[in-house]
């Protein structure tokens, strides 16, 4: 029987080190927005969380074009919180498991599609793709270990996946969630964190893989 698990989309930041003037959630790539993608990855989930701030009015008008039953959860501090804090919210009154995934990620279809179906807890990686990225540590079991904004095995993209009694308020970010409860078991995925016009414009050519 697949635990139920509730999808925390979180999308409450300015985007401020992107330069495109929105938030991630509006950015336009391949003529679709950031968000219309990430909500076309999780279609068959139930129970899909978005979590809004900076123009908050704007993404869920474009989120209910495509999920109208989705849930908005304010993070109405988001100028001075990060994506820990939007987890939390997000999460607290979901189901027993919550899977965080950022508003400024892509992951390959057919990742989404194993990490919906993976029991437990865990934490998702990829290979060092982004400009201004944290790396994390994994041990010979393949868990994740460790994180660090110097250097590391891999890239620390998310998503992950956590009961939602463990997830405890910060203003940090998601990997501060983590951190008390690691090790972990990792897994890999092909992904893409947006934070910089460069990582934009690999996202573009990210997706042309998939189509």
């Amino acid at each position: 029987m697949q635990t139920a698990k509730s999808v925390v989309i979180t999308c409450a930041g300015i985007g401020s080190r992107l330069g495109l003037g929105t938030t991630k959630a509006l950015i336009d790539i391949n003529g679709k927005t950031l968000i219309q993608w990430q909500l076309e990855l999780f279609k068959d989930v139930e129970d899909i969380r978005i979590v809004v701030g900076f123009e908050a009015n704007r993404v869920i008008e474009e989120v209910r074009k495509y999920r109208p039953d989705a849930i908005f959860v304010y993070n109405h501090d988001y100028f001075n919180t990060k994506t820990g804090t939007s987890y939390y919210l997000g999460a607290r009154d979901g189901n027993e498991y919550a899977l965080e995934y950022d508003g400024d990620l892509l992951v390959h279809p057919d990742d989404v599609k194993m990490l919906l179906a993976k029991e437990g807890e865990w934490i998702a990686y990829a290979d060092k793709r982004s400009e201004d990225a944290v790396y994390l540590s994994l041990n010979e079991q393949g868990e994740v270990t460790g994180f660090s904004r110097e250097n590391g095995d891999f890239e620390w993209t998310g998503p992950c996946c956590l009961r939602r009694d463990k997830i405890q308020y910060t203003s940090g970010n998601v990997f501060n969630v983590l951190e008390p409860h690691i090790p972990l078991p990792g897994v890999k995925i092909r992904a893409c964190d947006i934070d910089t016009y460069g990582d934009y414009q690999r996202a573009i050519e990210f997706i042309k893989g998939w189509e």
